[in-house]
């Protein structure tokens, strides 16, 4: 089964369209589904929306507080009950034509997948700004540096994990903002799982209201304790001699 974990916050305008059209591509994909929304507090109607078109593969799970986007996920991947579980953000949609290669690398040997705007294959519909595409491109090159993580997109929401490599990977993260892509992937690589990166269709959302500039030095300090947790998480499997083998890059 697929688990399709959607993080959401004040969603109330797309989150319905989002969870529709999710259903149907997998209805027409032939996969036995569930549809787990995580409402990160929001203050507009996104559960409603949600629960207008909820049935037995669709439901939300409530945060009682703001958890962050990170901790939104981290709740959904260790509550999903699916042998596959894809970290969809709620823009996702767009993306579902590369599940099927998705699922073909997931086969053959991948225990994550990595949907990417910068690797090849990558079909960008609406894009940002130039300006705000080299400030984040320049912010990820950074977070690679620190982080020393391969892979060259590591924010794009749409990843494919196995229930194996989530779980811990989730587990032991702690970031709980919009960084938690960075660590979980870094943490995924730390335990020993293959990961995979692979070009996905992608539309950018229009009004970010992010300001690299305000949050560099707060994020910059995120990533370092980052660092130090996934080094930890290394050294642990390390010295358990767990069964992981020996974690490496494939390609698409």
């Amino acid at each position: 089964m697929l688990s399709v974990v959607i993080p959401a916050y004040n969603e109330a305008l797309g989150i319905r369209a989002t969870v529709l059209a999710l259903r149907a591509g997998l209805d027409r994909l032939g996969l036995e589904h569930e549809i787990l929304v995580i409402d990160n507090a929001s203050t507009d109607a996104t559960i409603a929306e949600v629960e207008a078109v909820a049935d037995e593969h669709v439901r939300v799970l409530r945060n009682p507080r703001n958890l962050g986007k990170g901790g939104s996920m981290r709740r959904g991947m260790l509550e999903a009950r699916g042998e596959l579980r894809l970290h969809c953000d709620a823009d996702c949609a767009g993306s579902l034509p590369a599940l099927p290669r998705m699922l073909e690398l997931i086969e053959g040997g991948a225990d994550l997948v990595v949907g990417s705007r910068l690797a090849p294959g990558a079909d960008l519909g609406r894009r940002q700004s130039l300006p705000r595409r080299v400030m984040g491109r320049s912010f990820v090159t950074l977070c690679r540096i620190l982080l020393r993580e391969r892979t060259t997109d590591l924010f794009c929401g749409f990843k494919l994990w196995r229930a194996e490599a989530a779980e811990p990977s989730y587990r032991l993260s702690k970031l709980d903002g919009w960084t938690f892509d960075a660590e979980t992937v870094a943490m995924a690589r730390a335990l020993g799982f293959r990961i995979a990166e692979l070009g996905i269709p992608w539309q950018d959302r229009e009004g970010s209201r992010l300001s690299m500039a305000r949050v560099l030095v707060p994020v910059t300090r995120e990533l370092l304790a980052a660092r130090r947790t996934v080094r930890e998480a290394a050294a642990s499997e390390a010295a358990a001699e767990g069964p992981v083998a020996k974690a490496s890059t494939l390609r698409a």
